[in-house]
């Protein structure tokens, strides 16, 4: 099936200390769209609509909604109808209810991830060739969305066969299963990624910038200003995907990836690449390992219809950090 889903399009992030959170992520380059005492409404450089990332004050750290733009209303509508048809619950949001988003629908989709899909979001001044404000790692607009599920082939299987996605990279585990997925609507690498861990859970957002070196301007920013510790993993060059990457945690533990350099998969024809789960350059295509952290620590997703955080369960295929042997 195709339903006219564009892209992956914003993420709406609780924060404990707004104050915090909005200086991290002003060093990282983000454009502060608009704020009040509760909100911030970032977005990338290049990015003509309000906000891809929300920050909104709370008492707990957690992904509130992880958010697709589809083409037009009508789209939303008959997506909306599907959703309803197979059994799923959705929830509506009539236009004026979130800043800047015209009407837009909430599901929990088939892993437990707060899903919403919108069409109209208000637009504002592209910044790309505002280059007096272009400031650490120069963020230019959102790119992925990172996932930790229980079972990774039900997620794969759901988004290709059922909401048209398409697979670019995969990787197996010891017994040809599943164990991770790079699933696109847009001709890149990955709108959302799906890996087997403790779940659901928010691995990352990822966020696309201009050059590998805006990477290193950002690690030199963050390190001035006293964010050093921030820096989780990188900057390194991933197997998976070909992107430059560097992995960042914000005030409150969310996991930010400042990404740079994959490739086209437009092409109809275009076969998806497999990678073994202990292929040492998979994950870094220099060889190190990432730290557990990494594999370990996520962030906590909520339920769209009460707004409680998602109980969490283990993996159906066995969790481990990769062996590398180089």
């Amino acid at each position: 099936m195709d339903f006219n889903i564009i892209r992956c399009g914003r993420a709406v992030l609780h924060v404990t200390n707004l104050e915090k959170s909005k200086a991290f992520y002003e060093a990282l380059g983000f454009i502060e769209t608009e704020s009040d005492s509760e909100n911030v409404f970032f977005r990338g450089l290049e990015e003509h609509n309000h906000h891809s990332i929300w920050l909104k004050k709370k008492d707990e750290p957690a992904l509130e909604v992880m958010s697709y733009k589809v083409y037009s209303d009508t789209d939303l509508d008959v997506l909306a109808n599907h959703f309803e048809t197979e059994g799923t619950e959705v929830k509506w949001l009539e236009k004026g209810t979130q800043k800047a988003l015209g009407r837009a629908f909430r599901i929990q989709d088939t892993s437990g991830l707060p899903i919403e899909f919108y069409a109209e979001m208000k637009t504002v001044d592209r910044l790309l060739q505002r280059y007096d404000l272009y400031k650490g790692a120069k963020v230019q607009r959102i790119d992925h969305f990172n996932c930790a599920v229980t079972d990774v082939q039900k997620s794969y299987d759901y988004y290709i066969n059922e909401l048209g996605f398409a697979c670019s990279e995969y990787t197996i585990d010891d017994k040809d299963k599943i164990w991770a997925a790079w699933l696109h609507r847009k001709p890149s690498v990955h709108d959302v990624a799906f890996m087997n861990g403790v779940g659901p859970r928010l691995h990352h957002i990822g966020f696309w910038l201009k050059d590998p070196m805006s990477l290193i301007d950002g690690c030199d920013v963050l390190a001035s200003m006293g964010f050093a510790p921030h820096i989780e993993r990188g900057p390194g060059r991933h197997g998976l995907s070909n992107a430059f990457f560097l992995y960042l945690r914000d005030p409150d533990g969310h996991r930010i990836e400042l990404y740079n350099g994959d490739y086209l998969t437009s092409d109809p024809d275009f076969k998806p690449i497999k990678w073994d789960l202990d292929d040492p350059l998979r994950q870094t295509f220099w060889g190190h390992e990432a730290p557990d952290s990494w594999f370990d620590e996520a962030t906590t997703v909520l339920n769209v219809y009460t707004n409680e955080r998602m109980e969490t369960s283990e993996p159906k295929l066995k969790k481990k950090k990769p062996q590398f042997i180089i």
